[in-house]
């Protein structure tokens, strides 16, 4: 560290020339002038000469406090006469406050434009625009005070060793109570580091301390030794000017670490300032005197390698390492001198004592240094040198060697102040110092060999050495700013470049150097012209392409390409020489250039190498094509040269090689290849028809690559490659030129026919396609492409033909007609494809859909159809026919509920209903039975007993009532229903629990009344015979379902029932036969004459309150005595059996429809049918 006196000012009282003490200094906001508080007066100095630009008066006691307002407009000045003047940018002055007592200090909110102003009793801000004050009071005398950075806290330090944090608005946030009761005579926030504010506090028990903006103590308090009077910070916040009563002002670390001192004095010094982005130092004195010194901070540096350490903060060392970017930081605690390292070692200097740092051989990344040796030795030196096992002192004109322990080992007195050395390298504990003196003297200095060696003298001091790799040259850069390049050996002078501060040789090549100068680096490579480039800084080191350049303490690795000294190389087909510079660092450009110009002067082993940089596959190749034609004995020059430049684009002289080499089939082919067919016919002979088909064809490629298709088609027809032109028809969509090539290709040309339909087929060109399926006879091809065409007529017409192709028809119009919600029909066309899975997987997803959507009408639909195909499947697959009948039945069952639920949610849904109150009792008690033991998705029980309670209501079925509300209320019912359902319940609750015996239904075969309810089914409670419901009205119809003997079969049964019956029978003859648990009538006994139905006696006779259900069962006679009318037969496909029922009331018309053998009543059966045209169950049309 330097500090440099630039000017010094004595102020006194110009009346009676005593010294005026200045007790405070401030820089305006830009630095450029300096304001001094001396005597009654406020002084304002021209900041960079000195001169006095202002003496303001309007105190009458000592100012004691200047500051200046942010924006530098506004000037500040607080005295013992207790008031603050403000003077604005004129330096007028404009307003005039007073205070309660002497003002002690005051400072300007860096932000924005907020005076805080300190006095002995109170605190007080305003601003300097609206003047607006705001005051508190105080216990203690302030001493000093200070703003953050931010603007928003301040600190005041009182006489009694307390320090207060206060807000902007005055309130205190944080009181720091220290134990020793001093006066706290300054302190100062830092700049914010490191995203903390930290405040130096400097008081008279001789302390140095730091705290945080929380009041926390940072570290230990330092000693100082002297009475503080002023703390600042300098720079950005990394170092502290601390001034007193030593008559000095010091520079200290952040840490509080003495590192020098800035300025000796007379007297105490009161205030120091630093200059706003400056390294300047401004000094108020006791005696008036005013010192404005700059602060130098020298850099302490070394460089080996990648390797640059560095002094930071004074008291750190850094290894940058300058190829991984990697930076280690080893913290010494004192003040840094000298730095010096080589290899794996590194020396630092400490103001009484030496470091030896090591780090590992292993790994030339490792940036781990340990401490190695140290040991105390207090030296001022010029310079310091490590080496393997010594460091090295330059002591003006003395080296002195010391081991690692401190012992001095060796000492050289030189005839000459030493003005450069540097280590060269060499043997552990023998390495060599290259040494330059201020007389010129240049010498070489051995570890081991006390007698130092000259190799040079030369007129002038120099500035800067170095030898190259092989010790031969030695570059000097005298103090005339000269780069002198010398022999070693001969010591003669091989040239010389002017503008050089600095110079270094590159590690990697002998013969090249750089140097700096003007911001200028010059390249120089043997006795070829310099390259230069802009750069900033000095050259300290050259390796391969990059250069290390110090600019300032910054050092920077710039990568330069070697391309300048290698294509001066190059001029001189040096190759050899060439490819060493290039390997420094060159383009992959240079590399290419490299290779080409080797390879033209056949040159193949740089030029192979040249390319392996670049990877150029395609050059190694030809290069290796050559090599091996060597190899195999062609020594044709002219050939290889050819292929040379044929690679590099020279055709028409590679072509003239080729010739010349009697070797014209080479150029024949290379410009074919080129599609260069204009020149390639030069070289083609006149009766060589192979050659011209062979050019013809890749002429055509050629047209088709350069984007014409037409013409390459055209030509690969008349060449004969059909294929190839039909590929280019195809994908450009020329319909008519395809047609036309297959009106006029040879049927026997299958292929080349059917890629033409194919093409034509996707440019739905399908008359077109279907002629040329035509021709080439393609049945499948043809019927496809109708399916394609969605052409469904002619591709149904053609299966009538050709039955085998029948799949491939249905399936996909069975898809077409599923895409365009055409279901029903797709679930036929599936079946008739044999596709029954996807047939019922339709079928399924419109039952589920339906169910989704409450179309409960078509889901009763869609589950009658499936039952219908699984009875189809039962009766083609008998393997699987119990598991089909049993899915069938389930169906059924789910179609009759879904079908009788939807006339229930239509009337809960809907406010009109076109059912008599009395079908709607029905359907629900059909719905109620039927959901016993399970009831389906969407079908909802709310709704069904809902509707059984309104209508039962409506009915006089009051028992039935009563359990409908009652099973309601165990149910989740919609809001919609439930004060309906409440108020229904409430109502019914009085109510008898008694049904009207016109609603009872009864048994047609046991003729006994059932009641409405029975949660077993629907069958009568006394005989257990199933009820047969008309499909409309839900009213149990007048029938009784009878069997068959087993001997009797369908048709035989039906034939008799044709038969005319008899007028008079035989006596009837009954028998039980109870290990069947059936009924069986035997041949009929004579009757009474008064006996119409010889048939409904015989229904009597069995055990009433069976627990099972005994079918009856008729042979052959009985058969016989009934008349058709009589008997209803719902005829189904095997291998179901038909079912039989008698009428019971012939005089009660019934209709059956024969679609899904569902039973009616006539009159209502034949309304709906002339209203929809079909049955209202299976919607099968009456048409049909």
């Amino acid at each position: 560290m330097k500090s440099v006196q630039s000017w010094f000012e004595q102020v006194s009282d110009k009346k009676t020339n005593e010294e005026c003490c200045v007790w405070d200094l401030c820089f305006s906001t830009d630095g450029s002038r300096l304001i001094a508080a001396a005597g009654i007066r406020v002084l304002v100095y021209d900041a960079n000469n000195g001169t006095l630009l202002h003496s303001l008066k309007g105190h009458s006691d000592s100012v004691l406090c200047v500051t200046c307002s942010k924006d530098g407009c506004y000037l500040a000045s607080g005295s013992a006469d207790k008031y603050v003047i403000i003077w604005d940018s004129q330096m007028v002055g404009k307003s005039k406050f007073a205070n309660g007592d002497a003002v002690q200090c005051m400072t300007c909110n860096p932000i924005n434009q907020i005076l805080l102003v300190c006095t002995s009793v109170d605190l007080a801000t305003f601003g300097f625009d609206d003047l607006k004050v705001n005051r508190t009071k105080i216990n203690s005398r302030v001493t000093c005070c200070s703003w953050t950075s931010d603007g928003q806290y301040f600190a005041v330090g009182f006489y009694s060793g307390i320090i207060s944090i206060r807000s902007k608005t005055l309130d205190e946030k944080n009181k720091i109570d220290r134990s020793v009761a001093c006066p706290i005579w300054d302190l100062e926030w830092s700049p914010n580091r490191e995203g903390k504010d930290i405040l130096a506090v400097v008081d008279w028990s001789q302390k140095l301390s730091f705290y945080l903006l929380s009041g926390n103590l940072v570290g230990k308090e330092k000693q100082l030794d002297f009475d503080p009077c002023c703390v600042s910070w300098f720079g950005k916040g990394e170092y502290l000017i601390i001034s007193g009563s030593n008559k000095q002002c010091m520079l200290y670390s952040k840490d509080g670490i003495k590192l020098g001192t800035v300025a000796e004095l007379k007297s105490w010094v009161w205030t120091s300032r630093v200059r706003p982005d400056s390294n300047a130092v401004a000094i108020g004195c006791q005696d008036g005197v005013i010192s404005y010194n700059q602060v130098i901070l020298s850099t302490i540096h070394a460089l080996f390698r990648d390797r640059y350490i560095y002094r930071d903060y004074m008291t750190d060392v850094v290894i940058h390492h300058l190829v991984t970017d990697e930076k280690v930081r080893i913290k010494c605690r004192e003040l840094v001198k000298k730095v010096s390292t080589y290899k794996n070692k590194l020396a630092v200097q400490l103001p009484d004592k030496f470091i030896i740092y090591e780090v590992s051989h292993d790994d030339p990344n490792d940036m781990k240094y340990k401490v190695r040796e140290k040991f105390g030795k207090k030296i001022d030196c010029y310079s310091l040198v490590v080496c393997a096992q010594h460091i090295v002192l330059c002591l003006e004109k003395r080296l002195q060697c010391l081991s690692f322990k401190g012992v001095k080992h060796r000492e050289w007195v030189l005839e000459s102040p030493i003005k450069y050395i540097r280590v060269m390298g060499g043997p552990p504990g023998r390495e060599g110092l290259l040494t330059g003196l201020r007389n010129g003297q240049i010498l070489q200095v051995f570890l081991d060999n006390p007698f130092p060696v000259q190799i040079l003298k030369i007129n002038t001091s120099m500035r800067c050495l170095d030898l190259n790799t092989t010790r031969k040259r030695l570059a000097v850069v005298d103090e005339h700013n000269t780069c002198l390049v010398y022999d070693v050996k001969t010591k003669e002078l091989q040239y010389q470049e002017p503008n050089a501060d600095s110079v270094a040789w590159n590690n990697r090549h002998e013969d090249m150097l750089c140097f700096s100068g003007n911001g200028l680096v010059n390249i120089k490579a043997a006795n070829y012209p310099v390259h230069q480039q802009k750069i900033q800084g000095f050259v300290v080191g050259f390796s391969g392409s990059s250069i290390y350049c110090l600019n300032g303490c910054n050092m920077t690795m710039v990568d330069v390409p070697q391309s300048a000294p290698m294509y001066q190389y190059l001029e001189k087909k040096l190759f050899k020489e060439t490819y060493n510079v290039a390997c420094l660092g060159v383009t992959n450009g240079d590399w290419e250039t490299l290779g080409q110009e080797a390879l033209e002067s056949l040159d193949f082993q740089t030029s192979a190498k040249a390319f392996i940089r670049i990877r150029d596959i395609h050059k190694l190749d030809l290069i290796q094509d050559i090599e091996d034609r060597k190899r195999r004995g062609e020594s044709n020059m002219q050939v290889f040269l050819g292929l040379i430049y044929a690679i590099q684009g020279r055709f028409q002289e590679a072509a003239k090689l080729y010739s010349k080499a009697g070797q014209p089939s080479r150029a024949l082919s290379m410009y074919t290849d080129l599609c260069m067919f204009d020149f390639a016919k030069e070289f083609v002979g006149a009766e060589d028809i192979k050659e011209k088909q062979i050019l013809m064809s890749k002429q055509a490629d050629w047209a088709s690559n350069l984007n014409e298709p037409k013409s390459a088609a055209e030509m690969y027809i008349n060449a004969g490659e059909f294929g190839k032109a039909i590929e280019i028809m195809g994908e450009h969509g020329w319909a008519d030129m395809l047609i036309d090539l297959a009106r006029n290709l040879d049927k026997a040309d299958r292929d080349s026919l059917s890629k033409c339909a194919n093409y034509l087929r996707k440019m739905e060109q399908y008359a077109y396609a279907s002629e040329v399926y035509a021709k080439i006879g393609d049945t499948e091809s043809l019927i496809m492409l109708h399916v394609d065409a969605r052409l469904w007529d002619e591709a149904f017409s053609l299966v009538k033909k050709h039955p085998e192709y029948k799949n491939k028809v249905y399936f996909p119009y069975a898809q077409w007609l599923a895409e365009n919600d055409k279901f029903e029909e797709s679930q036929l066309a599936f079946h008739k494809a044999g596709l029954e899975a996807q047939a019922v997987r339709v079928l399924e997803q419109l039952t589920n859909n339906a169910v989704s959507e409450n179309r409960f009408n078509d889901a009763g639909f869609y589950f009658w159809k499936l039952s219908m195909q699984c009875l189809d499947l039962a009766g083609d697959d008998s393997a699987k026919s119990g598991e089909l009948l049993k899915k069938f039945r389930d169906y059924q069952q789910r179609a009759e509920i879904y079908y009788a639920y939807h006339s229930v949610q239509r009337s809960t849904e809907e406010p009109f209903t076109s059912h008599q109150p009395e079908a709607l009792f029905n359907i629900s008690r059909f719905l109620v039975h039927s959901t016993v033991n399970h009831c389906p998705a969407g079908i909802s029980k709310v709704a069904i007993f809902y509707s059984l309670a309104k209508q039962s209501k409506i009915l006089g079925a009051l028992k039935m009532a009563h359990h409908a509300y009652a099973q309601l209320q165990k149910l989740r019912i919609p809001v919609r229903f439930q004060d309906t359902v409440d108020l229904g319940s409430l109502v019914i609750k009085p109510k008898p629990f008694h049904d009207h015996e016109d609603l009872l239904p009864m048994c047609y075969r046991c003729s006994s009344t059932n009641p409405l309810l029975n949660l077993q089914g629907n069958f009568c409670s006394n005989c257990r015979q199933p009820f047969v419901y008309s499909f409309i009205s839900f009213e149990v119809l007048p029938l009784i379902e009878f069997f068959l003997d087993d001997d009797v079969s369908d048709n035989e049964a039906v034939s008799l029932l044709e038969l005319e019956p008899p007028m008079k029978k035989e006596k009837e003859k009954w028998n039980k036969a109870t290990a069947s648990q059936s009924i069986q009538m035997d041949d009929y006994a004579l009757m009474d004459d008064n006996t119409d139905d010889p048939f409904n006696p015989k229904f009597m006779s069995f055990e009433q309150g069976g627990v099972e259900y005994q079918p009856v069962k008729a042979n052959r006679n009985v058969l016989k005595s009934l008349s058709r009318t009589e008997v209803i037969i719902c005829q189904w496909p095997k291998p179901l059996k038909n079912q039989y029922f008698k009428v019971i009331m012939p005089d009660v018309p019934l209709t059956k429809c024969s679609s899904c053998n569902k039973i009616f009543h006539k009159d209502d059966y034949e309304l709906l049918a002339l209203q929809e045209n079909r049955c209202p169950y299976c919607r099968k049309s009456l048409d049909d």
